[in-house]
C-alpha cells in the first residue's frame, strides 16, 4: 500500500520568511524605513495572546517594526475605532491587524470596515473581498493564500482541476474558493447543508477541509491520489488518558492510504499563515511608497 506524502508546511513557510527579510531588507534600502505592522489585541484569549507574541517575534525577525496594542476586554467599541484611525494616519504602518474573536460588546465588521483597506493585511475588508471575487489584485487572506501556495508547490498548474472547499467562512472558504477559481480549477463549495458530502469530496483533485469539525473527513471519502490541504485545528481529549492532542477537519490516519500528499496538523498549514501575513504586509509597504510588487511574492 502507498502511503500519500506529508507536505512540510513549516519548512516551506521558513523559506517564504526568508524571502520576505530579503525584500524588506530591499525595501529599507530604497525607503530609509521599514515596513511596519500593528496588531491590536483585545483581551486575554490565551489562543490569541500566543498567536500575537508569535507574530511579533516573525515581524522582528523578518526585520519589520513591531507595533503591539494590548487592550484590556472591557474597551468600548469607539475606543477601539478610535485607535484603528490612528493607525491608519500613521505613516510608519503598513499593515494593521486586529486580532479576532473581539469580545462581544464590539461588532467585528465595524471594525474590518474602519481599517483602510491599503492596510488590511488581513484581507477581510469588503474592498479586498470584493477586489478578490472581481479577479483584481488586492491584499488576500492569509490562510487561503497560504494554502494556494503549498497547492502549486506540490501540483504546479492547477488549471483543470477539481476542487472541493468544505467550509464557507470569510476567512477561509470564500476566499479559499476565489483563488482556486482564479488558478483555473473547477469548484465546488460544500458545507454543512451538503447532501451525500462524501461523494461530493471523493470527487475532487485537491480538497481543502476547513470546516472546524475534528477529523470528519474520513479516509474513504477521498479520491485516490488527491491532494488534501487541512486547514483545522482542533483540540480533542483523549478518553483513555485525559491529555489533549490537537487535530485538524481530516482523520490523517486514514486518508494517507489516499493521498498523493497531505499537510499534517499541526505544522501544515498554521505556518504559513503567519508567514503569509509577513508577505502581505512587505506587498502593502510597496504599494503605499509607489513600489512595484516585490517579485517572486
Amino acid at each position: 500500500m502507498t502511503i500519500g506524502k506529508i507536505i512540510d508546511g513549516k519548512g516551506f513557510a521558513a523559506t517564504l520568511r526568508a524571502q520576505v527579510a530579503e525584500g524588506v531588507a530591499a525595501f529599507a534600502e530604497k525607503t530609509a524605513r521599514k515596513p511596519g505592522l500593528a496588531v491590536v489585541l483585545v483581551g486575554e484569549d490565551p489562543a490569541s495572546s500566543v498567536y500575537v507574541r508569535n507574530k511579533g517575534k516573525m515581524t522582528l525577525a523578518a526585520g519589520m517594526e513591531s507595533f503591539e496594542f494590548k487592550l484590556p476586554a472591557t474597551i468600548g467599541e469607539e475606543e477601539l475605532l478610535d485607535l484603528i484611525e490612528e493607525l491608519n494616519a500613521d505613516e510608519r504602518i503598513d499593515g494593521i491587524l486586529c486580532q479576532l474573536p473581539l469580545p462581544k460588546h464590539i461588532d467585528e465588521a465595524s471594525v474590518i470596515a474602519a481599517i483602510d483597506p491599503a492596510k488590511d493585511v488581513d484581507g477581510f475588508h469588503v474592498v479586498n473581498a470584493g477586489r478578490l471575487a472581481t479577479g483584481q489584485e488586492t491584499l488576500v487572506p492569509c490562510t487561503p493564500l497560504g494554502c494556494i501556495m503549498l497547492l502549486k508547490d506540490e501540483l504546479g498548474d492547477l488549471g483543470g482541476l477539481e476542487a472541493v472547499v468544505i467550509g464557507r467562512s470569510n476567512i477561509v472558504g470564500k476566499p479559499m474558493a476565489q483563488l482556486l477559481l482564479a488558478e483555473n480549477c473547477t469548484v465546488t463549495i460544500a458545507h454543512s447543508r451538503t447532501r451525500d458530502i462524501a461523494s461530493v469530496v471523493h470527487r475532487a483533485d485537491i480538497v481543502v477541509a476547513a470546516v472546524g469539525r475534528a477529523e470528519m473527513v474520513k479516509g474513504e471519502w477521498i479520491k485516490p491520489g488527491a491532494t488534501v490541504i487541512d486547514v483545522g485545528i482542533n483540540r480533542v481529549v483523549d478518553t483513555e488518558d485525559g491529555k489533549s492532542r490537537i487535530v485538524g477537519d481530516v482523520a490523517t490516519a486514514e486518508a494517507l492510504a489516499h493521498v498523493r500528499a497531505i499537510t499534517p496538523v499541526p505544522g501544515g498549514v498554521g505556518p504559513m499563515t503567519i508567514a503569509v501575513l509577513l508577505r502581505n504586509t512587505l506587498v502593502a509597504a510597496h504599494a503605499r511608497a509607489g513600489l512595484p510588487r516585490p517579485e517572486g511574492l
